[in-house]
C-alpha cells in the first residue's frame, strides 16, 4: 500500500513545477474574478430592468400640467423623468439658443433648439423643440424654423437638467453667442433673468411639420436581457475553469505514462556483445 501511495504521489509531482504552479494560481484567481463579473452583470441587469420599467411607466402615464411636477429650482426625480406633461403659453424665439454637438436618429451632428416658453402665469418652461442640422460652421448660429405663433399648448417628455457628471459633456466656456453645451434650468434662469421651471421638456406635440426641427425620438429600452446572458456566461466560465484544469492534469499524466511506457522496453533490452 505504501508503494501504491508513493506511486500515486509520484504521478502528480509535476504539479510542483513552475509551469504548473503558475497555471494553477491563474486558475484559482480566475474563478472568483469570473464569479464577481457575473454578479456585476446581474446588477446591471437589475439596474437596466428597473430603468426600463420606470421609463415605460412614465411614458404610459396620463399627461399632466407641467407645473404639477416641477417648479423653479426643482430637481426632476427618476419617477418624474419622461412623464408626459402639457403647458400653455407662448414661445419666446428672441431668446432661444441652440445646444451644440447633438445628433439625430441617423447619427448626424447638429443642434438641439431650446426655446423659452412663457406660461400664462409668467414662469418660463424650457422646451427642446428638436434637432436641426448644422448646415455650415458650428460657430455660426443656424437658421431656425419658427414655432407656432401666439398662445399655444405644447406636450412633451419631462427631462432632468443636464450636468457634466451625468452626461459626460463638458460645459465649455467662451462659446459663440446663443450657443450652449448643456440644458440646465438654473443657468438659463440666470441668462434670462426669469423664473424658470426645473428641468426641461422634449416637445412631442404639436407634431413636427416640414421644415420644423426633427423631434427627438422616444428613449426606448436598454438591452437588459443581454446582461442576464452575460451573467450566466461568466458563471459558466467560472465552473469550467476547475473542469478544464483537471482535464489538463489528466492529459499530462496520460502523456507522461505513455512516454514512460515507450522508454521502458528499450531500457530492459540486454546489451549485445
Amino acid at each position: 500500500m505504501a508503494r501504491r501511495y508513493r506511486r500515486g504521489v509520484h504521478r502528480y509531482r509535476f504539479l510542483f513545477s513552475l509551469q504548473w504552479v503558475i497555471l494553477t494560481l491563474v486558475a484559482i484567481a480566475l474563478i472568483p474574478t469570473m464569479i464577481r463579473l457575473g454578479f456585476w452583470q446581474e446588477h446591471r441587469y437589475q439596474e437596466r430592468t428597473a430603468r426600463n420599467d420606470l421609463v415605460s411607466t412614465a411614458l404610459h402615464a396620463d399627461p399632466v400640467p407641467v407645473e404639477r411636477l416641477t417648479s423653479p429650482g426643482h430637481s426632476i426625480t427618476r419617477t418624474e423623468k419622461y412623464r408626459t406633461v402639457t403647458a400653455t403659453g407662448t414661445f419666446d424665439t428672441g431668446r432661444e439658443v441652440v445646444v451644440r454637438r447633438r445628433t439625430n436618429a441617423d447619427g448626424e451632428v447638429g443642434f438641439h433648439v431650446l426655446t423659452p416658453f412663457v406660461l400664462t402665469d409668467g414662469k418660463v418652461l424650457l422646451v427642446n423643440r428638436g434637432w436641426i442640422p448644422a448646415n455650415g460652421a458650428q460657430t455660426d448660429f443656424p437658421k431656425i424654423p419658427a414655432p407656432p405663433a401666439g398662445r399655444t399648448t405644447v406636450t412633451g417628455r419631462l427631462k432632468a437638467d443636464e450636468t457634466t457628471a451625468a452626461s459626460g459633456i463638458k460645459n465649455v466656456a467662451g462659446l459663440p453667442d446663443r450657443q450652449i453645451m448643456l440644458i440646465n434650468s438654473a443657468e438659463e434662469a440666470r441668462r434670462l433673468g426669469a423664473s424658470v421651471l426645473g428641468g426641461y421638456v422634449e416637445q412631442t406635440a404639436p407634431a413636427a411639420k416640414d421644415g420644423s426641427p426633427e423631434q427627438i425620438s422616444d428613449p426606448g429600452s436598454e438591452d437588459a436581457p443581454l446582461n442576464y446572458a452575460y451573467m450566466i456566461q461568466w458563471w459558466l466560465f467560472a465552473a469550467a475553469v476547475p473542469v478544464g484544469w483537471w482535464f489538463l492534469v489528466r492529459r499530462e499524466i496520460r502523456d507522461r505514462e505513455e512516454a514512460s511506457a515507450e522508454e521502458q522496453p528499450e531500457e530492459s533490452e540486454p546489451a549485445t556483445v
